[in-house]
């Protein structure tokens, strides 16, 4: 099953995934292509003020991911709560996955994966644009639109929809 020279390859996609999107799913199919296991990380992240639980998080990519399968790729779905760089050791990670969608978000990810490279110099990033369909779509804009009564349909899962709908009529 390996990639690289008889070599394992285990990759790091995290998020706070508040809530999950279809942007979201389809990086993970492609990171999951590069990897033989792909372990999908999400962030406790209480600073962000999340609208969903931790658990709730959790629950909706295992949900979304359960059955995803690319070419034989494990797909894994872990909560952590401490340095991304801490977690993707911990899981014997060779790389970490991030999704880019505009220029924007590149200064941010620069900085952050040097500092990762200082912390831990054996975990490569590995930038991901997002496809031209998935590009503007974000969990904020989500969680904004869904909160207005818009339809979300085209950018979340139907089980997420719901899980929106309820936090935003509860």
């Amino acid at each position: 099953m390996s990639k690289n020279n008889g070599k394992y390859l285990i990759g790091v996609y995290p998020g706070t995934f508040d809530p999950v999107t279809k942007g979201h799913l389809h990086l993970i199919r492609r990171a999951s292509r590069m990897v033989d296991k792909l372990i999908v990380g999400v962030a406790e992240n209480s600073r962000k003020s999340p609208l969903f639980t931790h658990e709730q998080r959790v629950d909706m990519v295992r949900a979304d991911i359960q059955n995803m399968q690319e070419k034989g790729c494990e797909i894994e779905v872990r909560s952590f709560g401490n340095l991304l760089v801490h977690f993707a050791s911990e899981m014997q990670a060779n790389c970490i996955f991030r999704g880019l969608r505009a220029v924007s978000d590149f200064e941010y990810e620069f900085q952050l994966t040097g500092m990762n490279a200082k912390l831990d110099p054996e975990i490569e990033t590995v930038f991901l644009m997002a496809a031209d369909k998935w590009q503007f779509v974000s969990a904020s804009f989500v969680k904004e639109i869904a909160s207005l009564g818009g339809d979300i349909a085209e950018f979340v899962t139907p089980q997420v929809a719901k899980a929106l709908k309820a936090q935003f009529n509860a």
